[in-house]
């Protein structure tokens, strides 16, 4: 029996299969800052305070907990470039994330187009 590719699978939207996914897929990226952290990745490596700068209002703190989040899920990976600095780069998994993140990018834009528009009765 040939084994299913994944994201090809013919099961309905509300099998238990799908809400696996779904819910695997969520558990490695959710939260307010794991999908900027990814996005800021996505061109090249970066340090820990180039991160920090370019995300702002994440403290040091949560940013080391969300890094070793998405490192426990194989999405970056941690290179040390000198005895107390890292350098933090997408591994290939998480690249693959890359159009996600891009349409995450539209419908954010939309969104917001949206709502402010019916904000303003438009």
């Amino acid at each position: 029996m040939k084994e299913e590719e994944p994201g090809n699978s013919q099961c309905p939207l509300n099998s238990s299969k799908v809400l696996l996914s779904i819910g695997d897929a969520l558990e490695a990226v959710n939260g307010k800052w794991r999908m900027k952290i990814i996005a800021v990745l996505l061109d090249e490596p970066k340090r820990f305070r180039e991160i920090s700068v370019l995300i702002g209002q994440i403290t040091d703190r949560m940013l080391s907990i969300e890094l070793k989040k998405l490192e426990t899920n194989l999405l970056i990976r941690r290179t040390s470039i000198y005895s107390a600095q890292a350098e933090y780069e997408l591994t290939e998994h998480g690249k693959s994330l890359k159009p996600l993140i891009m349409e995450l990018i539209n419908w954010g834009e939309m969104h917001r187009g949206k709502v402010i528009g019916s904000l303003k009765g438009e």
